[in-house]
Formats: C-alpha cells, sequence, structure tokens
C-alpha cells in the first residue's frame, strides 16, 4: 500500500518568510506540494501575502487555520492547547467564526474549503458547522475527514521534533502506508536542526515510495479534485 505524504507549514509572516521561501525551494527539487496553514485574523502582510498568493497560485494547497487563535475563555480546561479556538465550541459558534475567517480570506483575494484547527483539535460542534458550511475536508490530530462522505483517512499529524524517535516513527507510518502527515510552524525553521529533521523525514517517507500530496486533494481520488473558486480569489490547484 503505498502512502500518502502531506507536509504543512503554519506561521508564515513577515519575519518568517526567508525562512519559508527557503523551504518550499527544498520541497520544489523534491516535487512536494505544501499546504499552507492560515488564518485570516492572524493573516500575512505585504510580502508575506504576495508570497502565500504565488505559491497557491503554483500548486499550495490554501487551508484554513482558524480565525484568530483566541484561546475559548469558557472552557476549564486546563491546558492552554485544550482551550484551543475551535477545540470545544458548538455548532453555532464555530458557524459563526468560520464566516467571518471566510469574510477575511476573501479580503486578501483567496478561498479555500479545507480546514485545520489551531492545535489540530476540532470540537463535534465544529464539524458540524463545517458541513454546514460547505467545507470538504477537515484536518485534524488523528487523520483528515472527508466532510462530505464522512470518511476519516487515519493518521496523526507529526509536529516537527529534533528527537530520534520523530525520525523511526514517521519511517514507519511510511513503510505501512495510508497517511503520512508532516507538519512545521515557520518559527521553529529557525533553528538548523529542526529544518534539517523536516527535510531528513520528507525524504525517508519518499525513499519508501509514499506520494506527495495536499490536504485540498486527499478527500477524492488522487489528482481529480476540483475546488470552485470565488470571483477574484486566487484558484486552488491540486498535484
Amino acid at each position: 500500500m503505498v502512502a500518502d505524504l502531506v507536509v504543512s507549514l503554519s506561521g508564515i509572516g513577515p519575519s518568517t518568510l526567508a525562512r519559508c521561501a527557503d523551504l518550499t525551494d527544498e520541497l520544489d527539487r523534491r516535487r512536494v506540494p505544501l499546504s499552507l496553514l492560515l488564518a485570516p485574523r492572524k493573516a500575512v502582510p505585504g510580502d508575506a501575502l504576495t508570497w502565500v498568493r504565488h505559491r497557491v497560485a503554483a500548486g499550495d494547497a490554501l487551508v484554513l487555520h482558524g480565525f484568530d487563535h483566541q484561546p475559548d475563555p469558557t472552557h476549564r480546561a486546563v491546558s492552554l492547547r485544550r482551550r484551543a479556538e475551535f477545540s470545544a465550541l458548538p455548532a453555532h459558534e464555530a458557524g459563526l467564526r468560520l464566516v467571518a475567517a471566510r469574510t477575511g480570506l476573501e479580503r486578501l483575494g483567496l478561498a479555500t474549503d479545507v480546514f485545520a484547527p489551531p492545535c489540530w483539535l476540532a470540537s463535534p460542534g465544529t464539524v458540524v458547522a463545517l458541513r454546514r458550511h460547505r467545507f470538504v475536508v477537515c484536518a485534524d490530530m488523528a487523520g483528515v475527514r472527508n466532510l462530505r462522505t464522512g470518511s476519516v483517512q487515519p493518521g496523526r499529524v507529526r509536529m516537527v521534533s529534533e528527537h530520534w524517535s520523530y525520525l523511526l516513527g514517521v519511517g514507519r507510518a511510511a513503510r505501512r502506508g495510508g497517511l503520512v502527515r508532516i507538519g512545521v510552524d515557520a518559527a521553529s525553521l529557525d533553528h538548523i536542526g529542526q529544518r534539517e529533521v523536516l527535510l531528513e523525514a520528507v525524504d525517508l517517507a519518499l525513499h519508501h515510495g509514499a506520494s506527495p500530496t495536499t490536504y485540498n486533494s486527499i478527500a477524492s481520488p488522487r489528482g481529480s479534485t476540483t475546488t470552485s473558486t470565488p470571483s477574484g480569489a486566487v484558484p486552488l490547484r491540486t498535484r
């Protein structure tokens, strides 16, 4: 069974743009597209936004990554991570935030029907709201959900780590087939060790025959996805 390989990048902004561009140069040489995670209230201005538009037009996937990443003040979980935006919202509140987030993207000339919640945590109410608002994909911590069919492709996201076990985990997942998900925050690319580990992980997955793809194409048979684009938005392409 051939594994699918998805590499996602968050934290794109003016201070991280050079590192993001360096990473995409390396991945382009390997023919590996990126899934770019973007929250409109944390939107990238100026050259960084131009870079995102260019990357999406060239074939990278745009993924809505929440609205403003503000933690839920009503959720009593001790961990801030467990209070992440969309981790505990009921359907109505999640829907309001999704509408605001989509409006924010449209103002930037962007559009997507793919969603990945902050900290990869989506409440059941968020999943209901995503379906109501015609999103197609929800990528959470444990897998990638096709919101049209309800099917879930299992595969936990592996945020880049310099720990020796990280590469072992990626290698095992690639050998078994299924879904290999590698995530990185652009801020961590400032650490040479994490950048190198990411590239080693990608090379290892490719060595085991993994097929590079993106979150906007993973919900459909390989190569067959099309995504409608609102007027004035950057079209989303698949590879």
